[in-house]
């Protein structure tokens, strides 16, 4: 799929290391001052790239990348993992964007795909965890996502809140 300039496909093995730097690009952006910068500073490109040689044979991962080929994105998701939320089947696990490519449409983009699988699975309902203080709550609430839950969560020894968004039927998001 095609978004101007952008393309989204599925992740292969080879995007690993570019997958690995924005997920640290973005940790650095959108958690900076909600996260300890300890643990920020502390985050290898490494340890983010063997997450992903890990879930991509696994499905569910697609990137985003520029018209120079460059990976700006990605998003994974699948079924839900916690089994706390009855009647919520399917989730949304990660999504990051590089902070200059924010706000043009390729989360949106993104999401497409893992509702299609989703969908795929039989499942019409998904959720997604994100950080309180995290500003990108808003496109989940912009998408339909109502508010199900709140819990506790620690990183690198700060308790923050993560709010759990639902949404009861992903058939007509888009």
């Amino acid at each position: 799929m095609s978004n101007g300039f952008i393309t989204i496909r599925k992740a292969d093995l080879r995007d690993t290391k570019e997958m690995a730097k924005v997920h640290v690009e973005s940790w650095r952006t959108t958690y900076a001052n909600i996260v300890p910068d300890e643990y920020l500073k502390n985050l290898t490109y490494e340890s983010r790239e063997q997450i992903w040689i890990n879930s991509i044979p696994n499905g569910g991962v697609y990137v985003a990348e520029n018209n120079e080929g460059k990976i700006i994105g990605f998003a994974s998701g699948g079924k839900e993992r916690s089994g706390k939320y009855s009647g919520f089947d399917g989730e949304i696990y990660a999504i990051y964007i590089l902070k200059e490519f924010q706000g043009q449409g390729i989360g949106k983009a993104l999401v497409k795909p893992i509702i299609e699988e989703i969908i795929e699975m039989r499942f019409n309902s998904m959720l997604v965890l994100v950080l309180k203080d995290n500003s990108s709550r808003l496109f989940y609430e912009a998408l339909g996502g109502e508010k199900i839950d709140t819990i506790e969560v620690q990183i690198a020894g700060k308790k923050l809140s993560e709010l759990v968004y639902g949404w009861e039927d992903i058939r007509n998001i888009f």
